[in-house]
Formats: C-alpha cells, structure tokens, sequence
C-alpha cells in the first residue's frame, strides 16, 4: 500500500508526526487520545474494507485522458481514505466498541460489574456491610475464621471448644458489627463484652450499652476493659474463665464434665447447652435470653465450619 502523507486532521498512523502527537496528548488527556486512537483503528479498517471491495469490482486499465494507472490507483486511494475518515467515529461504529476496550485496559473506566463470583475470594468482614446479617453468610464465616486461632490458644487454657468462644464473641459483638468503641471510634478489641470493675488497671472504653433491669431493657452507660488485640481479647477471657468461681459450672458443661460425660452423651448439642445455661446462671450477662441465643449461635458456627 502507498503510504500517503496526510492532513493533520486526519491524524492516521500513516504520518509519524500525527502518531507522535497522539502519543504525547495520551500522556496528557488519555481520555481524548483514545477516542482519537479509536478513530484512527477505524479509519483504517473502513479503509482496507474499501480497497478490498474496489479489488473485487474494479479492473485497472489506460485512463481516457490518457493518464497513467499509477496515478488513476492514487486518485482512487485518496478518495477512498477520505471517505473512510469521514466515516469513522460516528454513533454506533466500531470506534465506540474500541473506546470501551481500551478505556477498561488502561483503567479509565470500570468494566461491566461480574453476575457470579467475585475477583475477591476472601471473606469481607461483617463491619462493612450494614446489612443484617443472614446465615450463611461470607461475612460471618470470616469473622469465624478471623478469630479461631486466638480461641483455639484460649481452648488450650480453658478446655473450653474455640468454636463455643468464638461464637459468645460473635452474639457480643454482632458478628464484629457492634464492636466497642472508644469515643474516637477505634477499637477497644473487647469481644465479650467484659465490664472493667475496680481490680482492672487497664485502658478502659466508655459506652451505653442495654442492661436488663427487673427484666426491662435500659440503656445505661458503663466501662469496659479495652486491649491491644483480638488476641488479648480471647487470653483475658479465658484468664476470666478459669481462675473465677462463678464460671466453673459453665466451664465444666462446656469440657463434657460431669453427669453428660458420664452418660456418654457428650456431643455438641448437649454441651452448647451446658455452656450457655452456665454462663447465663453465673450471671455472665442481664438478658434473660441469653442462653438460648448463644445456644442458637453456636450451632450457626458449627455449620458454617462444616460449609467451609
């Protein structure tokens, strides 16, 4: 093909000053430069599909003015790439389908958003969503998945199943939705709900929080224990639960001691129960439910770990 020298308004590739130039404004106006680029691919392809219908039809031969066939091929180039330029770029084109192709390579502009599966496999954790939570769900199991270490370390000092603590963290703070807070909003990285009292000499975080009063709910505001870690979190819990008299009950019906181990009926189920009566009995929180709703979490953890 003859490569013939353009205007600049054409700005076709075939001139390397025009290609120079859309190299420079692409570092300057990238936007601009690939509406020009997508222009130019198009022109060229409306170009060639013209050139290869002309072969098709078209029968070169001696001109009546007795022009050469050189020149009557030139003049037939020249209106061809005219008319291809004027062409290009218009609604509907295939210049519109390049813009989008290249704006989403060079991250100009998001691609078109995946009806299945995701990009991120990892679990979100569930303080980014403010949607309730509903089981199973992608968030809860992170938040399982988050603190099952720190539990399982926390199991070694206890005896009490990790899965059974991770859980009372997830009916206190919401599945991590409803963290204690400092009153700058950071973390107190408190997952029990563990009040300060007079023998706490650490950092503490202020909150109103809802005590059941003579089985009314009331907001009141009290103190809690705050902690460097999740991991703090889940130690000091378990500092809590085995060195406190109140909690051996619980601990025990958590562990399969006693009259359900004996019986050899020691599974899950029973000893949730046990664990949840237990600590609702030591009087561990005022809510008059809250057996049966840590009960209900557990088994919701137990399930998501078999669907994980």
């Amino acid at each position: 093909m003859s490569q013939i020298p353009l205007q600049a308004n054409h700005g076709l590739a075939y001139d390397s000053h025009s290609l120079n130039a859309l190299r420079s404004r692409a570092a300057t106006d990238p936007k601009v430069a690939v509406k020009e680029a997508a222009k130019q691919f198009e022109t060229l392809f409306m170009h060639e599909l013209m050139k290869s219908m002309r072969s098709t039809t078209l029968q070169a031969g001696p001109l009546d003015d007795g022009g050469s066939t050189s020149g009557r091929a030139m003049g037939t180039e020249m209106l061809d790439m005219q008319l291809s330029t004027q062409l290009a770029g218009r609604p509907g084109g295939l210049s519109e389908a390049i813009i989008k192709q290249l704006e989403r390579q060079m991250g100009l502009s998001p691609g078109p958003i995946p009806t299945t599966g995701s990009a991120n496999n990892t679990a979100a954790p569930l303080a980014a969503t403010p949607q309730p939570t509903r089981i199973p769900q992608a968030g809860a199991l992170g938040f399982v998945q988050q603190h099952t270490a720190a539990a399982r370390d926390a199991e070694a000092t206890t005896g009490i199943p990790a899965n059974f603590m991770v859980s009372q963290a997830a009916l206190e703070t919401g599945w991590g939705r409803k963290e204690i807070r400092h009153a700058d909003g950071t973390p107190s990285f408190n997952l029990f709900g563990i009040k300060a009292g007079g023998r706490w000499k650490g950092p503490t975080a202020e909150i109103t929080t809802t005590e059941f009063i003579n089985g009314k709910a009331q907001k009141v505001t009290a103190s809690f224990r705050a902690y460097g870690s999740y991991a703090e979190s889940f130690a000091d819990y378990a500092q809590l639960m085995k060195h406190s008299p109140r909690y051996q009950a619980a601990v025990s019906g958590a562990a399969g001691i006693g009259a359900t181990a004996a019986t050899g009926a020691a599974n899950s189920d029973s000893r949730a129960a046990a664990f949840a009566i237990g600590l609702q009995k030591a009087g561990y929180a005022t809510d008059p439910a809250y057996a049966d709703k840590l009960t209900k979490v557990i088994n919701t953890t137990l399930r998501l770990q078999r669907m994980a």
